[in-house]
């Protein structure tokens, strides 16, 4: 069960891709702990939604549509977004294709959602963090950073630019009083992962020592951790939250 604190009462949350899978489980989370928490996504009806599950668990949360492949509008999630304490980078795009059958239209579009969106968000709130005294920035990264499969090479090379971003930001803004953060899930159940795999999603738990993939939930636990006081001694780490990833997804 999603744990409820007080530990983030005060705080200002931004979540990209906040209106399903891992990014709505952590939205739930921080609004449970306290925080007040903008909403990122593309559906606006997802998001109203989820607004007012937030309001009837007695939380507070607002919502803001962006696209993030398009440089302009991500700034613009930044500015409408506000004064925030917290920025969680979970919005991210996967198309799992071999490198013959990636185009440079799909590369980018990696690049652009998965390192440039967090990129820009960093670099157009941690200044007003610095001002106020700190903050805390958390990335959603993926174990295919780390772990080769025969495809998404893309994606990979996408979330691998995340990671090394938040080991440059953690000395950049560590000074100003700002950790950053990764949580590397691997294989988790979502929507997403069902629409990719089907009726054979169930090879999604034969991949890790604990014999099951993970659900949005505990990711979610790892990311509250990350963005609050109880962390307050980690900054620029990668955290694997995988079960003991020990082979990549067969092609």
């Amino acid at each position: 069960m999603t744990s409820t604190s007080t530990a983030l009462r005060g705080r200002t949350a931004l979540v990209t891709g906040a209106t399903s899978g891992i990014g709505k489980a952590i939205a739930l989370n921080l609004a449970r702990q306290g925080a007040e928490v903008v909403l990122h996504g593309r559906d606006q009806a997802r998001g109203a939604a989820l607004v007012k599950e937030i309001a009837a668990e007695g939380g507070a949360a607002r919502f803001v549509t962006a696209d993030l492949t398009d440089a302009e509008d991500t700034l613009r999630l930044a500015a409408e977004a506000g004064a925030v304490d917290i920025l969680v980078s979970n919005a991210g795009l996967y198309e799992f294709a071999p490198t013959a059958a990636t185009d440079a239209a799909s590369f980018d579009r990696h690049i652009a959602v998965n390192t440039r969106a967090p990129f820009l968000l960093v670099g157009a709130l941690a200044p007003g963090m610095t001002k106020r005294g700190g903050g805390a920035i958390v990335l959603v990264g993926s174990s295919a950073a780390r772990q080769p499969a025969p495809v998404g090479a893309a994606y990979g090379a996408s979330k691998a630019g995340a990671e090394i971003l938040t080991r440059y930001w953690a000395t950049e803004y560590g000074p100003c009083g700002i950790r950053v953060n990764t949580v590397s899930p691997g294989p988790v159940h979502t929507e997403g992962t069902q629409a990719m795999f089907g009726e054979h999603i169930a090879v999604l738990d034969t991949t890790n020592a604990r014999g099951r993939a993970g659900d949005p939930a505990e990711i979610a636990e790892i990311v509250s951790f990350l963005a609050g006081p109880a962390s307050s001694y980690v900054n620029g780490a990668v955290l694997f939250a995988d079960g003991g990833e020990r082979s990549a997804l067969p092609a």
